[in-house]
Parts: structure tokens; sequence; C-alpha cells
């Protein structure tokens, strides 16, 4: 008898036909959790039964993507399609106990029956032609060679079962016909391989997504034709996108792989999809992972379809991205440095202390990792341009020039030039030529970085140093002069 209440026995079974899908991910990690609460065992199951589709290529994604969200699997993963004999027995053995039969009805004429159905506007049965078989003509079909496939007997009456998530579910079996289990090339379907190796595996608790719940039926069915014990089911909540309609590549990035390359940390995936139709009971949208072991209960699962909001990733992963500490966080974007050309890695060996710095004042403004090259390129090389509307909106008058060359000589008699003294540099000036501060800090803003916005001015400035900073300024008064001019002649 398994242990079904203190050592559960769960399992992840992605079909590698593509990479591993959020959605799928999130399926991953309740699976984990809830092993982990209870001290039992995550397994995984590779359903690569359609061999046509399936590829090792994917299969080794889907592992990397398990193990950069840091779900480690408890044995040795289970490939279906090294598992086409052991469905075949099983089959031959439902066949023996009369709990199934051979169908020798060809794909035409299956499809003209269903084609029959569609035309009268009613649910395509199949009529169990091959049951009533004599068993003369069986005999003669089989010695002819004729393919065959296997099908479940399902007598009158109901199914019922117990959800986790959904509650009492009932099926009338008038919705199901005799369904196939085995196909004429050998191969079984899904309703047979799932059943069998969940039985095999000793699965206590099937945790998969809800549009696998109208085929519970049928696999209850085939645990009951076997005489094995069912296992617990847990139907999670299909995950949504911002249209309320089924997540897709319609809506962006869906698979994993890609939230990794665009410089998501895993901490915060990992928390991001735990908390897509989950909640502790409380408001909390922040938890460690062994906090998330604690804290996860099937209770908790929500009826609800969630929504995916990649705000709120961002967001959540921006906390992430503090609460790490500034080398990790480098070691991280030195390859997006490198491979944008901004540093080479002679560069970063001669400057780890000054790329630290940097790393410590952007990672408040980083959502993503990827963000890293771009909000720091002015770091490494001169704005090659500057934003259009911060121009318009702060480089005017005719006495911008004036500024930027009493800023360049006030600036340039600074001893130490650490922020207070710039700071202090800066704000006499404004109030010597009777302005805010503001007023001055901003025209200086666009022209050391070319951008609106950055971290404070004062530290920016620092870290560049005062000879690139007299140089910028130099450079932004020539821009003044020769570009910003000329247009106010022309017009």
């Amino acid at each position: 008898m398994i242990d079904r209440v203190n050592k559960p026995r769960v399992r992840f079974a992605p079909s590698p036909t593509g990479y591993l899908h959020v959605g799928s991910a999130r399926t991953a990690i309740f699976n984990w959790l809830f092993a982990r609460k209870h001290q039992g065992r995550f397994l995984l199951r590779i359903e690569d039964t359609d061999v046509a589709r399936s590829g090792l290529d994917m299969v080794e994604a889907i592992f990397s993507s398990l193990r950069w969200l840091g779900l480690n699997w408890d044995e040795e993963p289970i490939f279906q399609s090294r598992r086409f004999e052991i469905y075949q027995k099983y089959a031959e053995q439902m066949v023996a106990d009369n709990q199934a039969y051979k169908c020798f009805c060809t794909k035409e004429k299956l499809q003209a029956e269903r084609e029959k159905a569609r035309k009268e506007k009613r649910t395509f049965r199949y009529d169990r032609t091959c049951l009533r078989l004599s068993d003369a003509k069986k005999a003669k079909l089989e010695s002819g060679g004729a393919p065959h496939a296997v099908r479940l007997k399902v007598d009158e009456g109901r199914t019922a079962f117990f959800d986790e998530v959904f509650g009492d579910v009932q099926v009338d079996h008038e919705q199901l016909d005799d369904f196939i289990i085995l196909r004429s090339d050998g191969k079984p379907t899904y309703h047979l391989a799932v059943v069998v190796d969940d039985h095999e595996m000793e699965i206590t608790h099937v945790i998969r997504g809800d549009d696998h719940l109208s085929n519970t039926p049928k696999h209850i069915l085939l645990y009951n034709a076997f005489g094995w014990e069912t296992p617990k089911f847990v139907h999670l909540p299909l995950i949504l996108g911002p249209d309320r309609q089924r997540l897709s590549k319609r809506h962006g990035a869906t698979a994993v792989s890609e939230y990794k390359t665009a410089g998501y940390l895993p901490e915060a995936m990992f928390n991001f999809l735990a908390l897509l139709g989950w909640s502790s009971g409380d408001d909390r949208e922040s938890f460690s992972r062994d906090q998330l072991i604690e804290e996860f209960d099937l209770s908790g699962i929500m009826k609800k379809s969630a929504v995916f909001d990649e705000r709120k990733l961002e967001w959540m992963n921006n906390q992430y991205i503090m609460a790490r500490d500034d080398e990790s966080l480098l070691k991280l974007t030195i390859p997006r440095l490198e491979a944008s050309g901004l540093v080479s890695s002679e560069f970063v060996k001669e400057n780890k202390t000054y790329l630290l710095k940097i790393m410590a004042l952007l990672k408040p403004r980083m959502r993503r990792l990827s963000d890293f090259p771009d909000m720091a390129s002015y770091f490494f090389r001169a704005p090659e341009s500057y934003d259009e509307k911060a121009v318009k909106k702060h480089w005017k008058g005719p006495d911008l020039v004036d500024k930027f060359h009493r800023l360049i000589d006030r600036l340039g008699n600074i001893e130490d030039f650490h922020p207070d003294e710039i700071e202090t540099a800066i704000r006499s000036l404004a109030e010597e030529l009777d302005m805010s501060a503001a007023k001055l800090i901003h025209p200086t803003r666009v022209a050391l970085t070319g951008a609106p916005a950055s971290p404070g001015l004062f530290e920016v400035m620092e870290l560049l140093g005062k000879d690139t900073v007299i140089r910028r300024l130099e450079k932004a008064v020539d821009f003044v002069e020769h570009h910003l001019n000329a247009e106010v002649a022309i017009n």
C-alpha cells in the first residue's frame, strides 16, 4: 500500500515537442512544492510517444529550464518512447480479460461515420461494430494480418470522482464511447500510457492542468478495469493572458527559456509562477523558496484562472535584483555587457571596482538584467545623441551656453570630486544665477548621459570622473552652438 498521506509521489510529465511553457513550469512548481512540503518524491516523465515531433534537443531544453528554476527531481526520468512493449502487454491483458477488444475499422470508415454524425448534428460515438464480430470473422482478419487498434469497453453508467480543486465531478458514460487505448501501429494513446505509468511509478497525486479534467473519467475507467487504486486528482486552472484568453505566443514570450534570456532571475520567476493561481491566505507577494515549501497547501489553489501580468513579474524581478549582492549581479550581467560591445574582457578584469559601483547605482532601476547594458552605456562611452524630448525641455534659453561654461569652471576647481562637493558647487552656482537647482541639474544630466533620467546626478558625476564630465559638458556646448543655435536662426 502506498503511503498517500505522509510520503506522496508526484510527477511532472512534459511532452518534448517544444520548449517548457510557463504554464507547464507552474504545474511543475506546484508538484515540486507539494512533494517537498510532505517529504515526498518529485518524479519526471517525458511523454514522447509522438516520436516524430519529439527531440532530444527539446528534452535537454526542458531539463535546462527545470534546473534553472531549481526544480530537482528525485529519480531517473522515465521516457515513454522506451516503454511501448509494456503498454502493448497491458493492452493485450485487457483484451484477454474481456475489458477491451480489437477494432479492425479503418481510418476511412471511422472518418466517414464522423462526417455523417456531423451532418446529422449529433455526437459521434463508435457503434461497437468490432465488438460484435464473430470469433470466426476476428480469426480471419487476424490471420490476414489486418491492422487493428484496441478499444476499452465502456459500459452504461457514470463515473464520479473528487477533484481537490473542483470538488465532486460526475460524467455519464453516454458522453464517452469505447475509446482507443492502443493504436493500430502499436503505440499507446495518451490515456493508456498515463495510467500505466502513473501506476508503475506509484504516483499518489496527479497534479496537472484542468485541460485534462475531461480525460480523468477515462483514466478512472482504466484504473478500475485493471483493478488498481486511483491516485488523487488535482486539476489546475489554466493561465490566461491579459485579454483573458489562454496564454499563447500572441501575448509575447511563453517559454521559460525566453524569460531567462530576457534577464529574469530564477528565484523571481519561481516566486511569480508559484503565486499564479495559489494563495497562502494572506497578502504576501514575496516568498523565499523555503517559505513557499512551508506554506504550500492544495487548499490554496484557486478555481479561477490566473492572469499572467508581465508588469508584476518585472516588479517582482526588481525586488529580487535589489536583494542580490552587487558582485553576483555583475557576474550575471558581464556576458551581456561584453556582447553589447561596451566592454572587453580585459576591461572587466582591470575595472571590477568601477563596475561594481555602477551596478550598485543602477540596480534599483533595473527591471531585468538585460536592462543593464543600455542603462549603463554612458558610463563607458559618451552619448552619441541626446534625447530629443529632453533637449527641447531642458536645453533652452539664450544663456544655456554661458551656464554650461560657468559650470565647467566651477567643477574644474573641485579638488575632491565627491558627490557632496559636486552638489555644493552646482547648488551654489544655481543660487548665483538666481534659478532653481533643478534648472541646472536637468540640462547637465542630458549633457552627461544623453537621457532624461538617471540615478542621482551627483553620484553619476563622481563615477564618470571630473575629466570625463568636463569633456562631455564641452561637447554639449559645441552641440548647442552648432545645432540648436543654427535651428533657432533658421526658424
